[in-house]
């Protein structure tokens, strides 16, 4: 594709329109002015950038909205788990980064290990629609998954004891056992989430390849690395080569 080419194919607009999702603190959050800043809004810049053009963020608290702006083809790109849920409608590149899924239970919990939450009688919390909301809906054979708004909304169904267990990323569980000591981490992963972009499937399998070459460079460049530390990042790490 020649610039001009790729220039109408993710940015018919004019601006490259990239969609954020801040639930995810590993990739995306506020910074002191309030503005979006992390990695993937440092993805989408230097997108845009090599593109040439401006870059409009377009900001969103939860994954499942920010996954409908992108089907929807009111953003260009967004920055997502990986999921066959999420397939219809969207064309994803290689991951760029790996996040751990964990589990928070009450420190007076019997629960040791993972394999003892799918249980008759466990209520698992996750935020309704999240990469966990989608895996453990496919895995989940006994336990009820009780589905909220966030993650905030999934500790607060564990802190006001209405489940046994929530589901999420393990530095956000593990941010919450070490404000209380009354939770812990179980350890270990139920999950490895893949931290993708994606673009609109109408953009074409042509758009999917230059979208998955940029995050191959970005990764072998050490761009998404430096991008971790500048915001420190914990809890992530740069996925292998596609």
């Amino acid at each position: 594709m020649t610039t001009s080419d790729l220039v109408s194919t993710f940015a018919p607009t004019g601006t490259l329109r990239a969609s954020i999702n801040l639930g995810n603190p590993i990739l995306a959050g506020r910074d002191a002015s309030g503005a979006p800043a992390g990695v993937s809004v440092d993805l989408a810049r230097e997108f845009g950038a090599r593109l040439g053009v401006d870059v409009e963020l377009v900001v969103f608290e939860k994954a499942a909205a920010s996954v409908e702006a992108v089907r929807g083809e009111q953003a260009d790109l967004g920055f997502f788990a990986i999921d066959p849920a999420r397939s219809e409608g969207l064309l994803f590149t290689a991951p760029y980064v790996l996040i751990e899924g964990a589990y928070l239970v009450p420190d007076s919990s019997p629960l040791t290990e993972n394999a003892q939450v799918d249980a008759a009688g466990q209520r698992i919390s996750v935020g309704s629609g999240s990469a966990y909301d989608l895996f453990l809906t496919r895995e989940i054979r006994h336990a009820e998954i009780v589905r909220l708004p966030g993650a905030a909304g999934a500790l607060a169904a564990l802190r006001e004891g209405t489940v046994e267990v929530a589901a999420g990323i393990r530095q956000v569980l593990e941010g919450e056992a070490g404000r209380s000591p009354e939770v812990r981490v179980l350890p270990g992963r139920f999950m490895v989430i893949q931290q993708a972009m994606g673009t609109p499937s109408g953009r074409g399998a042509k758009a999917q390849a230059v979208l998955a070459g940029f995050v191959e460079e970005m990764k072998a460049s050490g761009f998404v690395a430096e991008a971790l530390r500048r915001h420190g990042v914990e809890g992530a790490i740069v996925a292998p080569p596609a």
